[in-house]
């Protein structure tokens, strides 16, 4: 797939991300550079939230169920204004409220605490469950690592959702294929994967993941049909935006970065046109 052209306010999030690893030094930035597009659509365009009140009952439930790829998440709040922007280059540090992984129990707007893989999908499902139990309005959107679609509770929670017929619940996968230590298609491959959501009771939809216009597109139509889950595949890049970074699962955590690697990395961000 030729994957979009990059516009300023998509390299203004990942230049963000890129400040955030200068202060720590260390962090899941290919993860984090790949779910940018699919991040900025859901918090600018499609979820209904408040800042100011993070516990709203009515609010839209986001989890990041790949949660090591929080550093995008955590650039999203702060520009929301779920905290100032100035914690985000406390990330990592003693007493931050910012960890690898994103708590819900100290961050404003996260939903679960995420990272152990799996886990996103069978949460959202019972909250949308709930959410019918009590003809509650809200969605419940979950986005997915598909290395992380290896888990079996992922696909127990498909069938939990296909059976409760929860067409509150968006599933999206952020489909790099790639995982940490090499592509998905040798780890562990998951094709025919729109075949497989569809198997499940999915109504199931594919974009280019770094396409904001097909994105916005695609989820201003959920619920995709009345009575089944949706699931959307976003083709995406690893790493996307820095050449270095792209492709390469190097990069997937990185600790100790180092002065030159980083004038390397704005460089090539610079670069993108």
């Amino acid at each position: 797939m030729n994957h979009s052209i990059l516009d300023a306010r998509s390299k203004k999030y990942r230049k963000e991300i890129l400040k955030i690893i200068e202060h720590a030094r260390r962090g899941h930035i290919g993860s984090a550079l790949s779910i940018v597009e699919i991040l900025r659509v859901l918090y600018e365009d499609i979820l209904r939230i408040d800042p100011k009140n993070p516990s709203w009952k009515e609010r839209d439930r986001f989890i990041l169920s790949k949660g090591h790829g929080c550093l995008a998440l955590y650039v999203m709040l702060a520009e929301k204004g779920f905290f100032p922007k100035d914690d985000l280059y406390t990330f990592c540090e003693f007493n931050s409220i910012l960890g690898g992984h994103p708590d819900a129990n100290k961050v404003p707007g996260v939903e679960a605490s995420t990272g152990s893989l799996g886990h996103g999908l069978p949460i959202g499902a019972g909250i949308a469950l709930s959410a019918k139990i009590d003809k509650m309005g809200y969605r419940t959107f979950v986005l997915m690592g598909d290395g992380e679609c290896n888990e079996g509770s992922v696909w127990e929670a498909a069938m939990f959702a296909s059976k409760h017929r929860l067409d509150n619940l968006i599933g999206i996968v952020d489909y790099n294929k790639m995982q940490c230590f090499g592509n998905t298609c040798e780890v562990l491959d998951l094709e025919p994967f729109a075949d497989k959501w569809k198997s499940f009771g999915f109504e199931v939809c594919e974009v280019d993941g770094h396409d904001v216009n097909a994105l916005k597109k695609a989820l201003k139509c959920v619920r995709f049909k009345k009575g089944k889950p949706s699931m959307l595949i976003c083709h995406t890049l690893k790493g996307k935006g820095i050449k270095k970074l792209e492709a390469n699962a190097d990069w997937h955590h990185k600790a100790k970065v180092s002065d030159v690697e980083m004038r390397e990395l704005y460089g090539d961000l610079e670069d993108q046109v």
